[in-house]
């Protein structure tokens, strides 16, 4: 794989060694940006490919797109970094598959000059990239653990069932599970790990791959643990809608708050029914335009992007999406955020 580098590097410590001044800054007809999403069927992933586009095509830079034959394709991933690379692109945006795993070859793509840019999901560490542009993910579980807890009242026979993405301890899947914990009132034991709570209202947790089938299948297997779980977090709304089939098959589809992450139009419209009690908004396109901005700003004046305040990542922002809303936790409608959605 480091042959693919070698061109980029050999000319940057070329420059170096002689004392030559750096390219001059990009014009808009020269910059290349990469977009790499984990696959290219996901809504919320064509969402943001849609706000590069739109942003790029603004900007008058070029995009190149990438995504893995499914979610977890992290070969493909590394595939299109070095296809990057090698022609010339000025930064990387990238929701990252497996971000352990990708940490070697972003690392040889900065040092090749490009821009790296998580998107969504941060890297592990995050300082694998030059920055992350994210929705916080711990505060949108926090809003929908806060809606919960307050919609119950009574929290002390909470019975809690997490349907989460994997085993694997991904970022993003830790940050919406452990903020959903503590927004509800969970003792969080570590805001970097999930599963080390010992709190008695925990049913228990399982895997749902962010499907829909992943989602039913997780219930399932945990109401068959404990029957009277009565509240259920979700990774994403995908999985809420499986968990809800789940919860129908058993006849208690009116007796649980399913409350889950994302915005997209499926999930709001799920709100707007009830079947979900109350989702976390997220905004891909808003995103990804953010990210092309950025790098066409680096390619000019070598500027990288900074955190938001008091946060070690850009947020991209997040509303809570309710019908019903409860004192203290600010929200939106359905009807306003059908406005808004994505898919």
């Amino acid at each position: 794989m480091k042959s693919k580098f070698i061109g980029a590097l050999t000319a940057a410590g070329f420059l170096a060694l002689s004392g030559v001044a750096g390219p001059a800054p990009a014009q808009a007809e020269d910059i290349i940006v990469g977009l790499i999403t984990k696959t290219n069927t996901n809504p919320f992933f064509v969402k943001m490919r849609e706000g590069a586009e739109a942003k790029a095509k603004e900007l008058g830079v070029e995009l190149r797109t990438f995504a893995g034959k499914y979610d977890g394709d992290n070969e493909a991933q590394i595939e299109a970094i070095e296809s990057l690379v090698a022609a010339g692109a000025k930064g990387i945006l990238i929701t990252p598959s497996d971000p352990a795993g990708l940490t070697e070859t972003v690392r040889r793509a900065r040092e090749a000059g490009l821009l790296v840019i998580a998107l969504d999901t941060p890297f592990d560490p995050p300082e694998t990239a030059d920055a992350t542009f994210a929705t916080d993910n711990f505060k949108a579980g926090e809003l929908i653990g806060q809606w919960a807890a307050a919609t119950m009242g009574d929290t002390a026979q909470a019975k809690i069932a997490t349907l989460d993405l994997s085993e694997a301890q991904i970022t993003v899947d830790v940050l919406r599970n452990q903020g959903f914990l503590q927004g509800f009132g969970v003792d969080v034991k570590n805001v970097n790990k999930m599963y080390d709570e010992d709190d008695p209202r925990l049913v228990g947790g399982d895997v749902t791959l962010g499907s829909e089938e992943g989602g039913r299948t997780a219930i399932e297997n945990l109401l068959q643990k404990d029957p009277a779980i009565n509240v259920i977090h979700t990774i994403n709304e995908p999985a809420a809608a499986g968990a809800y089939e789940g919860l129908k098959s058993f006849g208690l589809a009116d007796k649980v708050l399913i409350v889950s992450v994302d915005g997209g139009c499926p999930g709001v419209q799920n709100v707007k029914e009830g079947i979900i009690g109350a989702t976390s908004m997220q905004f891909p396109l808003r995103m990804a335009a953010l990210g092309v901005e950025a790098v066409v700003d680096f390619a000019k004046t070598g500027k990288k992007p900074q955190n938001s305040e008091g946060l070690s990542f850009t947020n991209t922002g997040v509303e809570l999406v309710t019908d019903e809303p409860v004192e203290g936790v600010p929200s939106i409608t359905s009807e306003e955020a059908l406005a808004q959605c994505w898919g």
